[in-house]
């Protein structure tokens, strides 16, 4: 075989490592991108956070204000704002001056006022103590209130709780927790007693009525409801918690215990009818049986609240939309000029060698993360620019609206488009929406023109919201409603859209007037 050397001209596309921050920056979300740049700040000295120059001037207009005005004030306002000021900082160190005055003001002046029999219980050391210990625990209450704990009682936990401080015995102890972890966090009992039973007869010599007792025991436990099998039995148990004097009790255990399927159907006729009933009275029972719990092991969770960050304001000034980026989103970062200069020597030194290269890693990610914050501020006007009338009117004004139609506006391909929209929220004066909520498929209306998916759905809602209670409107005549508006779409798209609102069908929907 004759070897030869031929040449090629081709064009590729090389990740280079600045392009893949690039790319992994513009995907992040705001909470993911603070948690990135405190990791760069700890690993990179060239890279330091700014200070907000705006904040301090506010800061030393707010101080000279101060001394102006207490130098106009009196000595004794003076000396009560030095006092307010010191207790922002310290409060026991406040009530130490507090204290001391008044005892001197009590010997001075006020001491000849008070009579020798004035009833009292406490020395003024245990007022002291006692007041100094509350200041301390407030301090910690208050900041528990307003922030909530890391971490909360789990339900299976606070089931524990109540597990050892109920008399058991040592065998029902080990059938209670294996009871208690088979309990969902709804508070219902995912596993059947049986299966129970069955992984415990090995260890233990029980009987399934054994496990039964034990499961009624723990069915007493808090919340009401707890460690039921199925709805029945947890609206059942509720109901025994109820005041005996609750009005329509006694009908509503009737209910639940003999006519749940009728209720399951709402075949409200039928059970006036079995109860002897009138609509009214059926009314006020399941009023009673709509305030009990669907589902009881909601009330005891440790799940946190989460708080969504908008990375964009949208606002309207002076009749236009205006876009922006949240500036607390990320802090303002800027390179190190002592370390930078240092970088710039010329020395062969592995030291310098070392700060040159964190330089050009800290340059490629400010320029990195100015790319995605422009990046995204023009997808987030482009965005803004199309649904201008679901600003202006709502949901049923929305446009459809794909990528492909942002990315021919701004010049980017669709894959980046789908990387800026992902977890990026923004703030409007109709709430806070996830940029993929503007983009929706189309529906073909009679006119010849376009609707959004999601202002179809917003018309659904509304045409459900003003149905009669009694007679609720099928999927088949909300697409004939929405035909009469010019909007064609099947029943199955009207049941589809309908399941993605979570909205009950018709049968399901049905109630008392």
């Amino acid at each position: 075989m004759k070897q030869t050397l031929q040449l090629k001209l081709g064009q590729s596309l090389t990740m280079t490592p600045q392009l893949q921050q690039a790319i992994r920056l513009l995907q992040l979300s705001s909470l993911e991108l603070q948690t990135e740049i405190q990791e760069i700040l700890e690993t990179n000295p060239m890279l330091e956070a700014s200070e907000d120059a705006s904040q301090n001037d506010n800061d030393d207009g707010s101080n000279d204000q101060d001394e102006s005005t207490q130098s106009a004030d009196s000595n004794k306002e003076t000396s009560n704002e030095k006092d307010n000021a010191s207790t922002s900082n310290n409060d026991n160190e406040e009530f130490s001056a507090t204290s001391e005055n008044s005892e001197r003001e009590l010997d001075s002046s006020q001491q000849n006022d008070i009579p020798d029999d004035l009833p009292v219980d406490s020395d003024w050391e245990d007022t002291y103590d006692s007041y100094a210990s509350s200041k301390g625990s407030d301090n910690e209450d208050t900041r528990g209130l307003e922030q909530p704990a890391s971490s909360g009682e789990s339900l299976s936990e606070h089931l524990m709780w109540q597990m050892q401080m109920t008399p058991f015995s040592d065998t029902d102890m080990v059938i209670a927790t294996s009871i208690i972890d088979s309990i969902e966090e709804t508070g219902f009992l995912a596993t059947s007693l049986e299966d129970i039973f069955d992984s415990l007869k090995d260890e233990l010599d029980i009987e399934l009525d054994e496990v039964e007792s034990v499961l009624r025991r723990i069915q007493s436990f808090d919340p009401p409801g707890v460690g039921a099998r199925n709805l029945q039995e947890s609206m059942d148990i509720q109901l025994r918690y109820c005041d005996p004097e609750t009005p329509w009790l006694e009908e509503a255990k009737r209910v639940v215990s003999d006519y749940f399927d009728l209720l399951a159907r709402r075949e409200f006729n039928v059970l006036m009818r079995r109860l002897k009933l009138t609509q009214v009275d059926l009314q006020h029972v399941i009023a009673l049986l709509q305030s009990l719990n669907p589902r009881p092991g909601s009330q005891i969770s440790n799940n946190q609240t989460e708080y969504v960050v908008p990375d964009v304001f949208v606002r309207k000034v002076k009749g236009q939309w205006k876009v922006e980026l949240n500036p607390d989103v990320t802090p303002k970062l800027s390179i190190n000029s002592l370390y930078a200069g240092m970088a710039q020597k010329n020395s062969s030194s592995s030291d310098t060698a070392y700060m040159k290269n964190h330089l050009q890693e800290a340059r490629w990610f400010l320029k990195s993360l100015k790319s995605r914050n422009e990046t995204l501020l023009k997808v987030a006007k482009c965005i803004v620019d199309r649904q201008r009338d679901f600003l202006e009117e709502g949901d049923e004004a929305m446009k459809p609206l794909v990528m492909h139609d942002v990315a021919e506006v701004v010049n980017m391909h669709e894959s980046t488009i789908s990387r800026v929209t992902t977890k990026k929220y923004m703030h409007t004066p109709r709430g806070i929406y996830e940029l993929k909520y503007f983009f929706s498929s189309h529906v073909s209306t009679a006119s010849g023109g376009e609707c959004s998916a999601t202002a179809i759905r917003a018309m659904l809602k509304k045409l459900i919201a003003a149905e009669e209670a009694n007679k609720p409107l099928s999927d088949n005549k909300l697409a004939i409603l929405l035909g009469k508006q010019g909007i064609n779409v099947a029943r199955r798209t009207v049941a589809k859209y309908r399941e993605a609102m979570q909205i009950p069908p018709s049968n399901e929907r049905k109630r008392l007037v």
